[in-house]
């Protein structure tokens, strides 16, 4: 593997957990897709990850405003 590659993840698994997570995912299929397209392991790993980070943080997101609905008194009528 790459050393950039292995210093970009380390210090991407330093921003948080949900973040470090779908960067990590992000980060494997980009690299492998990157490879496969061309020998762009590097930028395929580089996107992936930012891919990754922002659809875990949606997902974040929408599960706690559900949780935050299903929390909410039901209205009165």
């Amino acid at each position: 593997m790459n050393k950039l590659v292995i210093v970009f993840l380390s210090l991407a698994c330093l921003s948080g957990a949900a973040s470090a997570k779908g960067c990590l995912k992000g980060a494997v299929v980009g690299g492998v897709a990157g490879h496969v397209a061309g020998h762009h392991a590097v930028a395929g790993a580089v996107g992936g990850c930012l891919v990754g980070r922002h659809l875990a943080k949606k997902k974040e997101k929408e599960q706690a405003e559900q949780a935050k609905k299903q929390a909410a008194p039901p209205a009165k009528s």
